[in-house]
């Protein structure tokens, strides 16, 4: 068994598809409708993401989540700023840590990791 998909919910399935392709480099595995789309790999094996439509709110602290792992944080976090994510007010940060948490499109808490701290 294997992940095949991480799902989130979206209120604008085009506009966080938009958001996930130019930030991951993935494209769409079926033409996307309004109410879904799976986001694969352009290139290589690895997991989708799967963008469903929901009206249910961002949960602020969400269980699940999105780590995405990169040698140049500062660069990356602004890409993805630049792309549409936008920084959190996160209370919950550790002393000196590894992550910055950034929200989508839609409001979707993720972490880019800093593979290169401590």
């Amino acid at each position: 068994m294997q992940i095949g998909s991480v799902v989130m919910g979206a209120s604008d399935v085009r506009r966080a598809a938009a958001f996930w392709k130019a930030a991951l480099g993935y494209v769409e595995r079926e033409p996307l409708t309004e109410k879904w789309v799976v986001l694969v790999p352009a290139a290589g094996p690895g997991p989708g993401v799967s963008l469903g439509r929901s009206d249910v709110p961002v949960q602020e602290v969400p269980r699940v989540h999105l780590d995405l792992y990169t040698e140049e944080q500062d660069a990356e976090v602004a890409r993805l700023i630049g792309l549409g994510a936008v920084q959190v007010d996160w209370e919950l940060y550790p002393e000196d840590p590894d992550f910055v948490v950034l929200a989508d499109t839609e409001g979707n808490r993720f972490c880019v990791i800093d593979t290169t701290h401590g």
